[in-house]
């Protein structure tokens, strides 16, 4: 078993809870950590024989383009995308963090990290 991590992908959104976080829009960050059996990819020396990061950007890229309330939502949506495109995967972890969340006071980024 091995892990392929995509980490610190920055987008800007419009998500949020509250209305004006889906108007004005924030600056998100997305971490992607996949675990399989990577070991035929080493044999091989083949991009068919594991998981393309360029396929995980596009289908985060994807999911952070539609709207959503909440971070956990977002998270969930890009799990089940990688999942529909890479079948065999034994776990997928996403963390979706918001920058300057409008929680009353200073803090750097509210984070969420899900595992399926």
């Amino acid at each position: 078993m091995g892990t392929i991590a995509l980490e610190g992908l920055e987008f800007f959104s419009y998500h949020g809870f509250y209305d004006e976080e889906q108007k004005m829009g924030n600056k998100y960050s997305v971490d992607i950590v996949v675990t399989a059996d990577f070991s035929e990819a080493a044999r091989r020396d083949r991009l068919s024989a594991t998981v393309n990061y360029a396929d995980l950007y596009q289908i985060t890229a994807k999911v952070m383009q539609q709207s959503a309330r909440l971070l956990e939502h977002i998270a969930h949506q890009i799990i089940q995308n990688i999942r529909a495109q890479y079948p065999d995967l034994q776990s997928v972890e996403v963390s979706v963090s918001k920058f300057n969340p409008p929680i009353g006071g200073v803090c750097h980024r509210a984070k969420i990290t899900l595992k399926e």
